[in-house]
């Protein structure tokens, strides 16, 4: 925003290394800051997937000229304020941080590559992993591939489901082919995505216990992802 030029300074973050989104208890990305106040939660974006209006966040989809236009406007609205001296004003439009997660695996039925159906209660009774990816998402591949070995370690004793957003079937297939069948995977709808929260990033990782509890939820392919998902995976089964 060049009318900003020599008044504002923009920085970029590392998704996890934030202090002000942790100050804020933000857990995706992207979230946007003017000073310390929230302008944009990852929910703001929404996650636009095939099928789903427009509404699914106050800027989404990104990719059309309306949203764009939202969006600088509601930034330039929060700098201008900020340089003329008024964050009471600037915080009292700010963004809610507070997105919660879901509490329990939500009731659901899909139908995964194979022609099987996949539902909550078919999954009962085990943890379960659930993931949202994207075939334009690289870091998704290195999750997919970890899910199939974490499936050929425990077998049946859990339950590993990758639901695809964003991508085309085409596209998902040619993914899954080369993963083999240790994950099932399938194609996520709108209403489904929705049941799960807010999923403002690709990968997002969620556990289950076998009652159905949520037992973690992991944002983004962090450089600890593996190791902190497989430690409460030992965990819920050391206690199932």
């Amino acid at each position: 925003m060049q009318e900003f030029a020599g008044r504002a300074r923009f920085v970029e973050e590392n998704y996890g290394e934030s202090q002000l989104a942790k100050r804020f208890g933000v857990k995706r990305y992207p979230a946007i800051f003017v000073n310390d106040v929230l302008v944009a939660t990852p929910k703001d974006f929404g996650f636009f997937g095939k099928g789903e209006g427009e509404d699914s966040g106050r800027y989404a989809p990104l990719q059309s000229a309306a949203s764009r236009e939202r969006f600088r406007a509601d930034l330039e609205r929060m700098i201008t304020l900020l340089l003329a001296g008024r964050p009471d004003a600037a915080r009292a439009q700010a963004a809610p941080s507070n997105a919660a997660e879901i509490a329990h695996l939500p009731a659901f039925t899909l139908i995964d590559l194979a022609g099987r159906p996949i539902t909550r209660d078919a999954l009962a009774g085990r943890p379960v992993i659930v993931e949202f990816w994207a075939t334009w998402c690289p870091p998704c591949r290195g999750t997919l591939q970890w899910l199939g070995e974490l499936r050929r370690k425990y077998g049946d004793r859990v339950a590993v489901v990758a639901l695809a957003v964003e991508s085309g079937e085409d596209g998902v297939r040619e993914v899954a082919k080369k993963l083999g069948p240790s994950v099932r995977i399938a194609m996520a709808q709108p209403q489904v995505v929705r049941a799960f929260g807010d999923l403002g990033a690709v990968p997002t990782l969620f556990l289950f216990d076998a009652q159905g509890r949520t037992a973690a939820v992991h944002y983004g392919a962090t450089p600890t992802l593996h190791a902190d998902a497989e430690a409460t995976l030992d965990r819920l089964l050391a206690a199932h």
